[in-house]
């Protein structure tokens, strides 16, 4: 699973990490479709979580690739992509995100082509975060 999945620290707070990766992401062409504010969630239900915020984004190319064909729609599940932002207990906040491109390479074809892409942007995103 380390594989599947990876965490990196960002350099910036909480609030700002979250910030500048709504202002980087459409730089790329890519869309926030939403925010889920999963400690406000929480809150709502009587819990107490360290902030966690869901960022939902798509690239309107990519996901036409996939949903344009009737064969490909069976993965759209995998869509949108998503980022996490988090903190932990040590203060510092982090991004996590599923690695699509080993996920993918199990597909193959126009799904590990799109998602492999997808993955490669959202790294670029993420490198601005942790330089």
């Amino acid at each position: 699973m380390d594989q599947m999945f990876f965490e990196s620290r960002s350099r910036y707070g909480f609030e700002e990490t979250v910030s500048r990766l709504s202002e980087i992401i459409p730089e790329g062409g890519w869309k926030v479709i939403h925010i889920h504010d999963l400690q406000e969630t929480m809150r709502k239900n009587g819990k107490e979580v360290n902030p966690v915020k869901v960022i939902e984004l798509c690239k309107p190319d990519y996901a036409y690739r996939l949903l344009s064909e009737d064969t490909l729609r069976i993965y759209s599940n995998m869509m949108p992509c998503r980022i996490s932002v988090y903190e932990k207990e040590d203060g510092k906040t982090y991004v996590s995100r599923l690695n699509s491109a080993m996920l993918s390479s199990m597909i193959g074809g126009v799904v590990e082509d799109v998602m492999s892409q997808a993955y490669r942007d959202a790294e670029s995103f993420i490198f601005y975060l942790i330089g």
